[in-house]
Formats: C-alpha cells, structure tokens, sequence
C-alpha cells in the first residue's frame, strides 16, 4: 500500500516495522504503532501485533472498508476528526476482571483500615481502570466492610486513558461473561441489577468511585492518595514513559501511601523512587531517600 497523504496534527509520520499482522503491512503498523505510544505512551510490540485484527477489524466494518491498510490511509488524509480515538481505544488492552488476584483487594482493605486508624479518610486511585472492575472491587469490598463494621468507605478515584473505557465504567454495565469473571454468585446477585441480559452495578456502589480520564504518562496526577493500584498498566510502556509515570505516582502518594502493581511486575531496577513496603508485603513505598515532589518540579 502506497501512503503519500500529508500526516494529520497528531498523527506521527511512518517508520519502518516489521508486520506480523496478515491483513496489516509493515507500513500502516508503523503508523499504528507510533499513534498508540504518541497518545498513551503504550508500545505495540511485536508480540502484541497480533491482537490488530481482533481489535481493528469491527472498526473497518463500521467504516465500510475491505482492509486494515484502508483504515490507516483514512486516519492520514485526516478527514475523520473521530478516527484516531477511535483506533486509539481499539488497540489498548483492556483485559480486566472483578477481584483480579483478590488478595490484593483484601490486603488494600487492610492497608486502608490502617490508614483510617489514625484518624485519617483514606483516599485510593484505581490508575488505568478499564471499563472498571477493579474500582468496583474494591467498592464491594468496602461496602461489605461498612455492612459488617459500620465504617464508611474510603474516597475512591477510578481513571483510564480511554473515555469509551470510562463511559462504560461510568455505567457499571457488564455483560454475562464479564459479570461472571471473578464474581461468586452471591456478589453477583448481592451488588447487580440483572437487565436485559446485562448486569448493572447497584448505585450504591458507583455513588462511591469518581471516574475520570487520566492519561498517566501526561496528565497530572488527579490528587492525593493514601494508596495507588496501578496493576498491568506499566508492562506495555516504554522506559521513558515508566519513568514518568513512577515520578507522577510518586508526587501523588502521601508520605505513607502505598503503591500496588500487578503481580507480574516490581519496583525493583525500573525505579529508585519507590522501594518496598516494610509494612504490607508485595506493596511499594516512597523511597525514604528521594524528594520525588521536588525532583518533579525541577
């Protein structure tokens, strides 16, 4: 495919890429490529090449075009103002599930109890929700804490880079397949509304989350927190990038927050602005040598 249109404003220009995607040449996955990391910082490796197709084929329907390499020539004439958030939102990985590693949900809680134990209102971000099980994870686990103990839950932040992820979590409307992902049926019935095949978060539980859309690699931080969970969000971003989003977790950490990542990654040679938590196993503070506010601001 011959791409000679102008790049549009925010669009980076080709670059050659080996393709592994059968209906994608190397040319429209350089372009794609370079789209995704210039919005969200995330890198489309090769070995996440694959997902092309899956992700970008129901958009190629909806535009009535034959091809992956059509689609790109669109994004590049720059016509379609929608296109590229479009193709933005399709690419990024949203795998999510409700209570993913639940231990980490109860170990939050406990942090949180600890917190709160000084008098204090914890507040907690959800950093890179997805369409939002996590947040509402650990609203469930409040709310039960608040039915069995009386104590009200803590502020709770939910954010992601994609506002199609946010609406939907917004919602709290999950298919049968997402609702059963994690859930024991008695929080399925005990928190949800079944509807037309859907099942929809009770109130209660969104009244207690602020979804908003954060890019953690350029916005600033969305306050102050006593605990971040920023789990399977790092691992598709480049050093840059991580490093950037260590030093924006870190300015917003309290002197005693807490870090938590996914289970996969650590702290531990990608950063010396964090170290772990003397006091909550498999979590991360601030390094107790390091002014990362002031290392930020300069």
């Amino acid at each position: 495919m011959m791409l000679h249109s102008p790049t549009p404003a925010g669009v980076p220009p080709l670059a050659p890429l080996a393709s592994s995607s059968p209906s994608c040449s190397a040319a429209s996955l350089a372009v794609l490529t370079d789209l995704l990391e210039a919005r969200t910082g995330q890198q489309l490796t090769s070995y996440r090449a694959w997902r092309i197709d899956t992700a970008l084929k129901p958009l190629v329907r909806e535009r009535g075009l034959d091809t992956i390499d059509r689609l790109v020539t669109s994004l590049l004439e720059g016509h379609d103002r929608t296109i590229a958030d479009r193709i933005v939102d399709a690419l990024l990985n949203q795998e999510t599930s409700f209570f993913r590693d639940g231990q980490v949900i109860d170990q939050v809680v406990e942090a949180v109890a600890a917190i709160e134990a000084s008098g204090r209102r914890a507040r907690v971000w959800s950093a890179g929700c997805a369409t939002g099980q996590e947040p509402i994870s650990l609203a469930i686990a409040f709310a039960e804490r608040q039915e069995r103990d009386g104590i009200a839950p803590p502020d709770i932040v939910a954010t992601d880079v994609s506002e199609v992820a946010v609406a939907r979590a917004r919602e709290g409307r999950f298919t049968q397949f997402e609702i059963q992902r994690g859930l024991p049926v008695r929080r399925m019935i005990r928190w949800f509304d079944e509807r037309g095949g859907d099942w929809i978060a009770k109130p209660e539980l969104t009244r207690m989350i602020a979804f908003r859309r954060h890019n953690l690699t350029a916005d600033a931080a969305p306050g102050r927190f006593d605990v971040v969970l920023c789990r399977n969000v790092l691992l598709y971003l480049a050093a840059p990038a991580k490093a950037e989003v260590f030093a924006r977790i870190a300015s917003a950490l309290r002197p005693d927050g807490l870090l938590v990542l996914g289970a996969g990654e650590t702290v531990i040679g990608q950063t010396s602005r964090f170290e772990p938590s003397a006091r909550m196993r498999g979590f991360y503070g601030r390094a107790r040598n390091r002014d990362t506010a002031a290392e930020i601001a300069a």
